[in-house]
């Protein structure tokens, strides 16, 4: 049941940030939707429940959440508008080594990689994601992971692992 409840918080909590209001209407059709959402995707989605119940990792995943819509992807755009009046560019695929365990910490840690602005996360095999990237600064594996994936894998490995 735990799983079901949680599932049902996530999505009420996310619809009201889409719905972007406290209305009476909203919290109602909130409710209801999170309620239907919860019940038939909960036992499906959570693996673990005993992870839910840690607010900690709520706490990190909110602050990693912030963190990568502000900072991370400032730079990062900052960095690809740079290339593109400097035409510094020298695209290619990199192997980087992923450390996380979990089927939802690599699945973040991609997600993270893809949406950052140029690098996108092609193909994921025995242990490896192949990304191909804007600027490719070293061959070396766990260099190319350093630059590019490290800091996602540390938050992904706290708040999923």
């Amino acid at each position: 049941m735990i799983e079901e409840l949680a599932t049902a918080l996530l999505v009420f909590m996310v619809y009201i940030l889409v719905a972007g209001g406290l209305t009476p209407y909203d919290i109602a059709t909130g409710l209801l939707v999170s309620t239907i959402t919860g019940l038939v995707t909960g036992k499906y989605l959570i693996r673990n429940p005993s992870k839910i119940l840690q607010p900690q990792r709520l706490i990190l995943l909110i602050f990693y959440f912030f963190k990568y819509l502000t900072i991370i992807e400032f730079k990062s755009h900052m960095d690809v508008v740079k290339r593109i009046f400097n035409m510094d560019i020298k695209p290619g695929i990199v192997k980087i080594p992923v450390t996380v365990t979990s089927e939802y910490a690599r699945l973040l840690v991609a997600s993270s990689i893809t949406n950052t602005p140029g690098t996108v996360v092609v193909d994921e095999r025995d242990g490896f994601f192949y990304v191909n990237w804007i600027n490719v600064s070293t061959k070396d594996p766990l260099e190319a992971r350093r630059l590019i994936s490290k800091e996602f894998e540390t938050y992904a490995s706290k708040i999923l692992d």
